[in-house]
């Protein structure tokens, strides 16, 4: 018999070849993934705020305590993504960073009764959560974007994009369901252990039949990936960048949607969840005008991004809600067919690094935006609809530039 067979004459390579995934259902498996993850660190965002207010903690507490916890869940991936090319161990960044959400967030529901430590405790928690965030991304993205290279990282970004969005709806509904049933938020934190189990076991059950980039051998020497990243990638990180600095953040839409008197404060929620639907079909609309036209779809991210504000900060019922749903749009584009474009402009054994780099330069654009937008929503939400739409105009100039250099 030979070497390489079976008691049965079935060839070891062919059995361990059929228990592989094939790409879709791999793309398939990371978003119901990202959905039960989805469910279970957006449930806990949604409430994290009346959490911490409940533990005693100060508005300035609170701002401080999730500020550095999407701080770091930005900028520390751009130590995580090089650490993942360099050891190419992306299966055990991405399950480990998984393994912190799928910790910490139940552990919020023991922190009312821990007295005086309870709110040191939930910051702990709240914060180590988002490192977890940035030490799986850039690896998950990196896994995914091998699996969508076969069928089309337009479609594949995008099927995953609108399973994590579904996630992102009902998570913060299931919470806000079992508070009310309950009437404190303790056990709603308590049941996020359930889809946060459902997650772990998923990506064990992936790590054995999806084995992802294959790590780097023989004389490195030779290997594309050492030096800077493509100069392309700068010229589109920079459009990105100012594509996400002109568009406003869902804080400042329900901001002026509640206190402008056209959105009930217990509709902002619902407001919130019909943004993330909105979301997951453009992502897949994107993605899949993406594989047949080209990265020329992104210019519609300009344009969603563009004109978002006229509307969701007007003092029309209806405008909020079609402002919303665009700025819903724009950011299932911007988490699915941008990061199809990161992955094509890039060299496989450099994506890694390059989704860090690009999130923590979209982190800083975010951060710039939203001081901008604060700003000049006090003095004139004209001038701010003007302003915002210029940085989209750069931002088209720039992709213009991109796809130059593509070409």
């Amino acid at each position: 018999m030979s070497p390489v067979e079976g008691s049965g004459g079935i060839s070891v390579t062919a059995h361990v070849t059929s228990r592989l995934l094939t790409p879709w259902r791999a793309i398939a498996g990371f978003g119901v993934v990202s959905l039960a993850a989805d469910m279970v660190y957006e449930g806990a965002r949604s409430i994290s705020g009346p959490l911490l207010a409940e533990l005693g903690a100060s508005a300035l507490a609170v701002g401080l305590i999730t500020g550095a916890g999407e701080a770091a869940a930005l900028l520390l991936r751009l130590v995580s993504g090089p650490l993942a090319d360099r050891t190419a161990r992306y299966w055990a960044l991405t399950i480990f960073g998984y393994g912190l959400t799928a910790i910490c967030v139940p552990l919020l529901a023991v922190t009312p009764f821990l007295g005086a430590a309870g709110l040191a405790v939930a910051a702990f928690l709240i914060v180590t959560e988002r490192v977890g965030k940035a030490i799986r991304s850039p690896a998950k993205s990196t896994l995914l974007a091998e699996a969508a290279g076969e069928v089309g990282r337009g479609r594949g970004f995008a099927v995953h994009k609108a399973l994590d969005q579904i996630g992102a709806f009902a998570g913060p509904l299931l919470v806000a369901a079992l508070v009310a049933v309950a009437g404190t938020l303790w056990p709603a934190l308590a049941a996020l252990t359930v889809p946060a189990v459902i997650a772990m076991i998923l990506l064990v059950w992936m790590r054995r039949r999806f084995p992802g980039p294959a790590p780097r051998t023989g004389d490195r020497s030779a290997d594309p990936a050492p030096g800077p990243l493509p100069r392309r990638f700068h010229w589109f990180a920079a459009s990105a960048a100012a594509s996400t600095a002109g568009l406003i953040t869902f804080g400042l839409i329900s901001y002026h949607a509640s206190r402008s008197g056209g959105i009930t404060l217990a509709a902002v929620p619902i407001l919130y969840a019909g943004a993330m639907a909105a979301g997951a079909l453009a992502a897949l609309a994107s993605g899949h005008l993406y594989d047949r036209w080209g990265a020329r779809v992104l210019y519609g991210l300009p344009a969603l991004a563009a004109a978002t504000p006229a509307l969701a900060l007007s003092g029309s019922t209806a405008a909020i809600v079609a402002g919303t749903v665009l700025w819903g749009a724009a950011v299932g584009v911007q988490d699915s067919t941008v990061k199809a474009l990161v992955a094509d402009l890039v060299p496989a054994p450099r994506r890694a690094t390059a989704y860090g780099v690009f999130a923590a330069i979209q982190g800083v654009a975010a951060l710039l935006g939203g001081a901008l937008a604060g700003g000049l929503y006090g003095y004139s939400i004209t001038a701010l609809a003007v302003v915002l739409a210029a940085t989209q105009v750069l931002a088209a100039a720039l992709l213009a530039v991109t796809l130059t250099r593509v070409r």
